[in-house]
């Protein structure tokens, strides 16, 4: 499913024009991406949360080059889906 199939659903379901369901939709990504940016999480209770985890720095092998490479510590985005959310997926996915 893409954002145009979801936009075209929502828009469906509750009648409300795809432009402004298109302008919510990009509003809502627009909003967890900026806090996640700014290290803040975000929870949606029954759906999941969206979070940053943090990765340690490692040292890596340039194959091609045949170099050890240093990646430093970074942040990266993760979702986690609630318990309630997963046991739906769980029992109805065939």
């Amino acid at each position: 499913m893409t954002k145009a199939d979801i936009v075209n659903e929502i828009s469906k379901n509750t009648g409300i024009e795809k432009v402004t369901v298109q302008k919510t939709v990009e509003a809502f990504m627009e909003t967890i991406k900026g806090n996640l940016v700014r290290g803040k999480n975000v929870y949606l209770r029954g759906f999941g949360s969206f979070v940053t985890k943090k990765r340690a720095e490692k040292t890596a092998r340039n194959i091609s080059k045949n170099t050890t490479i240093i990646i430093p510590e970074h942040f990266i985005p993760s979702f986690k889906p609630s318990k309630s959310f997963v046991t739906k997926v769980k029992n109805n996915v065939k």
